[in-house]
C-alpha cells in the first residue's frame, strides 16, 4: 500500500473514531462504573467485534445487509435493545438507590461481553467499511494484503481512542466514589445508554 494513501486513511480514520458513539458510551460507562481494568477489557472486546465487522464487510455482508431489509433490521435492533436494556439496568439500580461502590474487579466475561456485542451488533458499520475500505484499496494490486493493513490499522487507532475516552473516565470516577455520587453516575450511565440505542433507532 501507498504510504500516502495509509497516511491519509489513518488520519481520516481517527477523525472518524474521534466522535462519539455506542463504543464510546460503552466504554466510557465501564469505566466509570467498574474501573480501569473493565474499561480496557470493553475496549479489547470492542476492538475484536470492529474486526469481526470488517472481515464481513470484505467478505460481501455489507452488500446483502444493504439489499435486506430483515437481515439489516436483525442487527441493527440486536444492537439498540442490548443498549438499551443496559441503560435500563443503571437506571433501576440509581432508582433503588442500590449502586455498588464502582470496582476494579468485575468478571472479565461481562467487560469483554459489553464491548464485543456494542461493536458487531452495528449494520451500519459494516455499510460503512464496505464503502470506507473501497476508496483506499488500489484494484490494480493484490486486495488481501491492502485488507488486512487497513484491519490492522484500524484496529490500533480504535484501541488508542477508546482507551483515552476510558483512561479520562476512570480518572473521573476516582474522584466520585461516594455512594451517592455513584448513584448519580449509574443514573448518567443509563441516561446515556438510553439515548444512544434512541439515536441508533431513529437514524437509518
Amino acid at each position: 500500500m501507498n504510504p500516502e494513501v495509509w497516511i491519509s486513511y489513518v488520519a481520516i480514520y481517527t477523525a472518524i473514531s474521534l466522535m462519539p458513539g455506542p463504543s464510546v458510551v460503552m466504554v466510557s460507562v465501564t469505566a466509570l462504573r467498574h474501573g480501569r481494568r473493565a474499561a480496557v477489557l470493553c475496549v479489547l472486546g470492542d476492538v475484536l467485534g470492529e474486526v469481526v465487522i470488517m472481515v464481513l464487510a470484505y467478505f460481501g455482508l455489507g452488500a446483502i445487509l444493504a439489499t435486506s431489509a430483515v437481515a439489516y433490521g436483525v442487527l441493527k435492533w440486536g444492537g439498540i435493545a442490548y443498549l438499551a436494556v443496559l441503560g435500563l439496568l443503571q437506571l433501576r439500580e440509581a432508582a433503588r438507590g442500590s449502586v455498588a461502590p464502582a470496582t476494579e474487579h468485575p468478571t472479565s466475561r461481562t467487560g469483554l461481553r459489553a464491548g464485543f456485542l456494542t461493536g458487531v451488533l452495528n449494520p451500519k458499520a459494516i455499510l460503512f467499511y464496505m464503502a470506507f475500505f473501497a476508496q483506499f484499496i488500489d484494484a490494480s494490486s493484490p486486495a488481501l494484503p491492502q485488507f488486512l493493513i487497513l484491519v490492522l490499522s484500524s484496529s490500533m487507532v480504535v484501541a488508542l481512542v477508546l482507551s483515552g475516552y476510558a483512561f479520562l473516565a476512570a480518572r473521573l470516577a476516582g474522584a466520585l466514589r461516594a455512594p451517592r455520587t455513584q448513584r448519580w453516575i449509574s443514573l448518567g450511565s443509563g441516561t446515556a445508554l438510553l439515548g444512544t440505542s434512541a439515536w441508533m433507532a431513529a437514524t437509518r
